[in-house]
């Protein structure tokens, strides 16, 4: 298993640069990406590569409106993520954006998105952790009162608001626990806090929030880091327990 590597910082440049590692690797063959979670955000930088990127995502108004708005896209697929078209073995990359926290049967979810990457290829996962104080105070907000706090909150800009379900699998512990079944290998795993609270008009009071429920937790749930990032690699050989 190749040694996990931790970096609190740069998550976006250094997929992006595994992404362009990948098509070198390749010796130039053009690279098919998948993006999950293509709604909300979620982009990669292929330099010179130019791949062929299909995104797909829940069918939710805000969703649909970003992803429509997006250039990068040569195919798009909204709908229940159970059932949007993941032909298996199709993709060299799949890139998991903020989409776990969001949906339900995510491991199942996972399971096809995983199945779609052909041998060798890059698992690209990013997730909001539900282990964090950010994410507690995210998934045990009624709905009606994040509707009522979203514009207020939020940076200008911010897709949502959006389900809050946080499985068990939309977790530091949940990916290793998957790729440990599933005979995928973690590469690189960071830390960040990135939530879009966190970067809103009361920023410094969700701080203070979040810093208040990890004391009363003892420091169980993270005040400081909210977000997982993974380069997840699903080998070459028979031993990648995949669908």
């Amino acid at each position: 298993m190749s040694e996990v590597q931790w970096s609190p910082v740069g998550e976006d440049d250094v997929f992006s640069q595994r992404v362009r590692e990948q098509w070198t690797e390749q010796l130039g063959r053009r690279l098919d990406i998948l993006i999950a979670g293509c709604g909300r955000g979620g982009t990669l930088d292929a330099g010179r590569s130019d791949p062929q990127v299909t995104g797909v995502d829940e069918d939710l108004p805000p969703l649909r409106a970003h992803a429509s708005s997006r250039q990068d896209l040569d195919a798009c697929y909204l709908d229940d993520m159970r059932t949007v078209p993941v032909p298996p073995r199709s993709y060299d990359v799949v890139y998991v954006s903020f989409l776990l926290e969001r949906i339900r049967n995510a491991e199942l979810v996972l399971d096809r998105l995983a199945g779609g990457l052909r041998p060798g290829g890059l698992l690209l996962v990013k997730l909001r952790d539900r282990g964090s104080a950010y994410g507690f105070c995210d998934r045990v907000t009624p709905s009606w009162l994040r509707l009522a706090l979203w514009k207020h909150f939020m940076p200008p800009g911010s897709v949502g608001p959006l389900p809050a379900i946080y499985e068990p699998i939309a977790s530091r512990e949940g990916i290793r626990a998957y790729c440990l079944m599933r005979g995928l290998m973690i590469a690189e795993d960071y830390s960040g806090a990135t939530g879009p609270a966190l970067r809103g008009p009361h920023a410094g009071l969700v701080k203070l929030v979040c810093g208040a429920v990890s004391a009363l937790s003892g420091d169980r749930l993270s005040g400081t880091n909210d977000e997982v990032c993974m380069v997840i690699r699903k080998p070459q050989n028979h031993f990648a327990r995949l669908i």
